[in-house]
């Protein structure tokens, strides 16, 4: 009989979390600029896409945590028979992490297309439609319900307009003014894991 090392739990988990944090570092260099070209037909103020594009990120992710503590609860059941609860947690994620079809992402990115109709900022459901960039959000949804099969789970920061710069959580955009000490908007959101930054995000500064 073989048995299993326990490092292979950790190793498995430090690869699954590498892969994520590439495929974020890939949306935001290759799928996020083609959701803004997808949007600049509709839009042709590039604050007001850029704008779009990160509510996108920020609502898939919460979104997709939603929906992974809806799954989370239910699997808990079905597995504390099982289990004890020293080894539940783990065990409850690792099953979500290999069951993927446990998650409707449809279900989700219509949650986050409405969500986006109603925000005030953003532009009436007339004026454009975000279903056009309905690539970008179910690869963000799905990125952000795998990530939080992970231990600790990675998140991303939500920023607020006017808040003060923080170089260690965010690059500023090449259209900023670089003497500006607050954020005007936000580009892209900062990985996070723990309270940490593992990614910077993106954001524009102005006086």
């Amino acid at each position: 009989v073989r048995t299993c090392s326990p490092a292979q739990p950790c190793r498995a988990q430090a690869s699954r979390r590498a892969c994520l944090i590439a495929r974020f570092n890939f949306v935001y260099a290759k799928e996020r600029l083609d959701a803004e070209n997808l949007l600049r037909p509709f839009i042709c103020n590039t604050e007001v896409v850029q704008r779009i594009i990160y509510m996108a990120a920020v609502e898939s992710f919460h979104a997709a945590k939603m929906a992974f503590w809806k799954i989370k609860v239910n699997v808990k059941d079905t597995l504390a028979v099982d289990h004890c609860p020293a080894t539940l947690e783990v065990a409850v994620l690792d099953y979500i992490a290999c069951h993927k079809d446990l998650y409707n992402v449809c279900c989700t990115v219509e949650e986050v297309i409405c969500a986006l109709n109603k925000n005030p900022k953003l532009p009436c459901p007339g004026e454009v439609d975000f279903s056009v960039i309905n690539t970008l959000i179910r690869e963000l949804c799905c990125l952000a319900f795998s990530m939080q099969t992970l231990c600790p789970p990675l998140d991303i920061a939500f920023g607020v307009d006017g808040e003060l710069f923080n170089r260690t959580m965010y690059y500023r955009s090449c259209d900023s003014d670089f003497t500006a000490p607050f954020v005007a908007y936000h580009v892209w959101p900062a990985l996070m894991e723990d309270g940490a930054v593992i990614v910077k995000g993106e954001v524009v500064t102005k006086k």
